[in-house]
C-alpha cells in the first residue's frame, strides 16, 4: 500500500510474504490478527455488523442502505475511530488495506457484471420517445451548465490548487445519470413498477449510453499525456478491439453453447467459463488503459438476459456480490474519507456546483416532460429528483481519479460527502412527496354492486400451470350468458429473474401497454378453450407481469383499475401436492397478496387451490354437478361471497348452498337482524331456483362451528367465505392459531394443512372505499342491483 504523507511524498510499505506462519493464532499465545486471512474476516465482519446496526437505526428515518454502508466505513476511518492510532493500527492497519481493497474491487467487478447481465440492450431500441427526450435533455443541460459555472468559479473565486485543477472534472461528472443508481433507489422506494419508475429507468438507460461513451473517452484522454491526436487513436484502438472481441467472439460462443444445450440450465462448466471471462476481460481492460470495469460491463451486456443463462448467473452470484461484496466497496470509500480535511470554502464551492446540478436535472426533465410529453409538473419534479440519485458508479470514478492524481484526498472526501448528503436527503424526500401509489376507486366495483344485466369483469392472476384447471372452473361457474356477459382479465405472474427492468406485457392491443406474443402456451390454450366454449358471451384480455413480488402489486392493481374489474382473484402462496403434502411456493407471494388487499380498487379473492386432490373434471366439458358452499357469518365480505355464490347458482351444473352460522341466544342482536334481512331477500329472489339453498347452523361457540364445518366441507368442490367478520363468540380463540392474516380467521382455518379436505377455498374481501369497510347502508342501496337467477 502507498499512503501519501503530509509533505506530498509517498511511503511504500513492503511486507515479507513468509512472515505469517501457521503459529500465528491464539493457541500459541500470538496475535491472530497478524494473519492476513484472520484480519480480513475480522474487518468484513466488523463492517457488516456496524453497517447493519446503523441501517437498523436509520431505516425508520427513510434512509437508504447506501448511506448506512458508507457511514459504517467512515466510522472506522480517519473521520471516526480511525483517528485513534491504537484502533487504526489494530483493526485497519496498512498491511491489511491492500487485501481488503482488492477483495472489494473484485466484488465491484462482479457486481457491475451482474447489473449488466440484467440489462437488455434491446430495450434502447424500444425506449419511448419521451424517455429519450428526457435522457438527452438531462445529460446535455447537466453537462453544460454546471461545467460553465465551474469555469466561472475557477476564474473569479479563490480556491485551493487541488480544487482548482479538478473542479471542471467534478462539474462534468454531475451529468452522469447511471442506471444502476436509479434501479437501487427505485427498489428502495418500492416504485419500480409504477409509471414514474419505468419512465425514470428508461431515461437513465438512454443517458447511460452517452455517459459510458464519455467515461471511455475521458480515460483515453487521461492516457494521452502527449495531447497528440494520433496517440489518442492508438489509445482508443485497443479499447475498440476489446469490445469487438466480446461482441463478435465471446457472445456468439455463448449463444452457440446455449443452443447446443437445447434450453437446459447451464452446467457448472459454462458458469465457470463465464467467471473466467469476467476476470480476463477486467485484466485486458486494465492492459489497454481503461478501468477494469469496462470489460465486465460490456461482457454482461452481451450475455442473454433472463433464463436460462442470465437467471442461473444471477442465482449463483447475486447474494454474494450484492449482499456482501458490494457493501464492502462502499465501506472502503468510507474508510478513505477524512471529513476533518475539508475546509469551509471548498465545501461551499462544491456545494454550489452540486446544488446547481440537481436543480438543472429537475428543470431539464420538466422542459421536455411538461411541454413535449404532457407529464404533470409534480411527476416531472419527482422524475428529476430520482435522476439525481448517486451511488457506487460515481464513487468508483472518483476513486480512479484519486489514484490518477486528478483528485486529492480532500476533493475525494468532498465528493463522497456530497453523495452521502444527496442520498440522505433524496430518499426520505421522495417517500414524502411520492408515497406508494394508491389505486382507490371512487365508484363501487364489486360483485354485489354489479347490475344484473351488467357485464361481470373477473381478473385472475395465474402463478403456474397447476392453477389453470381450478381457475377455469371458477370462471365457468361465474356463468357467462347472453343476459350477463363475463370479461376475463388474465394476468400471468412471472418473477423477475436475470433482468433489471420489470415488464408489463399485453397480449392484445391496449392503449398503454406494449403488445407482444403470449409467452405461456398452456395459459393461452386454456383461455382460448374457455372463450370458444363461451363464444359471444365471454371476452379475454391477457397480460404478463415480469417483476419482483415486492412490487408486483402495482401492476396488478393498475390493470384491475384500468380494466374496471369487479373481483380480483389472487393465488395462494402454498401449493398442495397429490399426496396431500403442502409446499410453500414463495413467501413473497404472501406479501404481494397483503399489499393487493390493502390497495386493490375492487373486491379481492384469494384462491386456495386443492383441485389436484379432488381431480374434479373441467366444467367446460363435463356435465357433472359442481358443488359450491358459501359460509355466512356476517359482515360485508360475507355479503360479497353471498353475491358471488348467488351468481354461480345460475349455472345449470352448479349447486350452491349457503351455510349460515347463528349464535345460540343471539336472536335479537342488531347485526343478526340486518344479516337476516339480506339473507331473506336473496332467499326470496332465488325461490324458484332449486340449485340455490340456504341452511342455518346454530352453534354455541367456535368449537361447534369448527366441527360443523369439518363435517360439511368434504361435500363441496369450492367453499367461498368472507375475509373479515364482526366480533363474535364463534370466532374467539381461532385467531390465536392464525398463520395467514390475509385470509381472516375462518379462511385461515380452511387453508390450514391440518384441515383435511379436498375442497378449494376462495376467501373474499369486498372492495374497500377509502380504506374502510363498506357501510351496511350500502347493502340496502344496492339490493335492487343484485344478480340473482332462477
Amino acid at each position: 500500500m502507498e499512503p501519501a504523507l503530509a509533505n506530498g511524498t509517498t511511503l511504500l510499505v513492503c511486507q515479507d510474504p513468509h512472515s505469517h506462519n501457521n503459529e500465528r493464532d491464539i493457541w500459541h499465545f500470538r496475535n491472530p490478527l497478524y494473519s492476513p486471512a484472520s484480519l480480513l474476516f475480522m474487518q468484513m465482519s466488523l463492517i457488516a455488523i456496524v453497517s447493519q446496526g446503523i441501517d437498523l437505526c436509520l431505516r425508520p428515518l427513510g434512509q437508504s442502505s447506501l448511506v448506512s454502508q458508507i457511514l459504517g466505513g467512515m466510522l472506522f476511518g480517519p473521520s471516526g475511530l480511525g483517528r485513534q492510532k491504537v484502533i487504526r493500527s489494530t483493526l485497519f492497519p496498512i498491511r491489511g488495506g491492500v487485501v481488503f481493497e482488492t477483495i472489494a474491487s473484485f466484488g465491484l467487478m462482479f457486481f457491475f457484471f451482474i447489473m449488466s447481465v440484467k440489462m437488455d440492450p434491446g430495450t434502447l431500441i424500444r425506449t419511448e420517445k419521451q424517455a429519450i427526450a428526457i435522457g438527452l435533455s438531462v445529460f446535455s443541460f447537466a453537462l453544460v451548465i454546471p461545467t460553465g459555472v465551474s469555469l466561472l468559479l475557477k476564474k473569479y473565486v479563490p480556491m485551493d490548487k487541488g480544487l482548482s485543477d479538478s473542479i471542471t472534472q467534478l462539474a462534468s461528472s454531475q451529468a452522469l445519470t447511471l442506471f444502476v443508481c436509479i434501479q437501487v433507489l427505485l427498489n428502495e422506494l418500492k416504485i419500480l413498477n409504477t409509471d414514474m419508475g419505468r419512465l425514470a429507468m428508461s431515461s437513465a438507460l438512454f443517458a447511460d449510453v452517452i455517459g459510458l461513451f464519455m467515461i471511455v473517452m475521458s480515460f483515453g484522454i487521461m492516457q494521452n499525456k502527449s495531447g497528440k491526436f494520433l496517440t489518442l487513436i492508438y489509445v482508443t484502438l485497443p479499447v475498440v478491439s476489446l469490445v469487438v472481441v466480446i461482441i463478435w467472439v465471446i457472445r456468439p460462443l455463448v449463444l452457440w453453447y446455449l443452443k447446443r444445450s437445447t434450453g437446459k440450465p447451464p452446467d457448472e462448466f459454462c458458469i465457470g467459463c463465464i467467471f473466467i471471462f469476467v476476470l480476463i476481460s477486467g485484466l485486458v481492460s486494465e492492459m489497454v488503459g481503461q478501468h477494469f470495469l469496462l470489460g465486465p460491463i460490456v461482457l454482461g451486456l452481451c450475455i442473454p438476459e433472463g433464463p436460462p443463462l442470465g437467471t442461473a448467473l444471477i442465482t449463483k452470484m447475486e447474494t454474494l456480490c450484492v449482499g456482501f461484496l458490494y457493501p464492502m466497496y462502499l465501506a472502503v470509500c468510507g474508510l478513505q474519507t477524512d471529513i476533518f480535511a475539508i475546509n469551509i470554502r471548498s465545501l461551499l464551492i462544491v456545494s454550489i456546483i452540486v446544488l446547481i446540478s440537481c436543480a438543472v436535472k429537475i428543470g431539464s426533465v420538466m422542459l421536455p416532460g411538461y411541454y413535449y410529453a404532457n407529464i404533470p409538473i409534480k411527476d416531472c419534479c419527482v422524475a428529476g429528483l430520482i435522476l439525481n440519485a448517486r451511488g457506487v458508479p460515481e464513487l468508483c470514478m472518483y476513486n480512479v481519479w484519486k489514484s490518477s492524481k486528478v483528485l486529492t484526498d480532500k476533493e475525494f472526501t468532498l465528493m463522497v460527502v456530497t453523495i452521502l448528503v444527496i442520498n440522505a436527503i433524496l430518499t426520505p424526500l421522495l417517500k414524502f412527496i411520492y408515497p406508494s401509489q394508491q389505486y382507490d376507486s371512487v365508484r363501487r366495483s364489486s360483485i354485489q354492486h354489479t347490475m344484473q344485466e351488467s357485464e361481470l369483469r373477473v381478473m385472475v392472476c395465474i402463478l403456474n400451470n397447476e392453477n389453470i384447471p381450478t381457475i377455469i372452473n371458477v370462471l365457468e361457474a361465474s356463468y357467462a350468458s347472453n343476459e350477463s356477459k363475463v370479461a376475463v382479465i388474465a394476468l400471468i405472474l412471472s418473477e423477475l429473474l436475470g433482468r433489471s427492468r420489470p415488464l408489463l406485457v399485453a397480449h392484445q392491443y391496449h392503449d398503454t401497454l406494449r403488445s407482444v406474443p403470449c409467452s405461456s402456451p398452456q395459459v393461452k390454450n386454456a383461455l382460448r378453450q374457455y372463450a370458444q366454449h363461451k363464444e359471444n358471451y365471454a371476452s379475454i384480455h391477457s397480460f404478463t407481469s415480469v417483476s419482483n413480488y415486492g412490487t408486483m402489486h402495482d401492476d396488478i392493481c393498475r390493470i384491475s383499475l384500468e380494466m374496471r374489474a369487479n373481483i380480483l382473484i389472487m393465488p395462494f402462496h402454498k401449493r398442495w401436492e397429490i399426496d396431500g403434502s403442502v409446499e410453500v411456493i414463495n413467501r413473497g407471494i404472501q406479501s404481494m397478496n397483503i399489499r393487493v388487499l390493502e390497495s386493490a380498487p375492487c373486491s379481492v379473492g384469494i384462491l386456495i387451490d386443492r383441485g389436484i386432490l379432488s381431480g374434479f373434471p373441467s366444467l367446460l366439458s363435463a356435465k357433472v354437478a359442481y358443488n359450491v358452499a358459501v359460509i355466512f357469518i356476517g359482515g360485508t365480505d360475507d355479503v360479497e361471497a353471498l353475491a358471488y355464490g348467488t351468481r354461480m347458482a345460475r349455472h345449470a351444473s352448479v349447486n350452491v348452498i349457503i351455510i349460515r352460522f347463528l349464535l345460540f341466544g343471539d336472536e335479537n342482536s342488531k347485526d343478526r337482524r340486518r344479516d337476516s334481512y339480506v339473507i331473506n331477500e336473496y332467499r326470496y329472489l332465488n325461490a324458484a331456483n332449486h340449485r340455490f339453498n340456504i341452511k342455518d347452523q346454530v352453534v354455541r361457540d367456535g368449537i361447534e362451528m369448527s366441527m360443523s364445518i369439518r363435517r360439511l366441507i368434504d361435500n363441496f368442490d369450492l367453499v367461498i367465505v368472507g375475509k373479515e367478520h364482526p366480533e363474535s363468540v364463534m370466532l374467539e380463540g381461532h385467531d390465536q392459531w392464525s398463520e395467514c392474516k390475509e385470509l381472516g380467521i375462518v379462511g385461515d382455518m380452511l387453508a390450514s394443512h391440518d384441515f383435511m379436505t379436498k375442497a378449494s377455498v376462495l376467501v373474499v374481501q369486498q372492495q374497500r372505499i377509502k380504506r374502510r369497510f363498506a357501510k351496511h347502508s350500502d347493502i340496502s342501496a344496492a339490493r335492487s342491483n343484485t344478480s340473482v337467477g332462477t
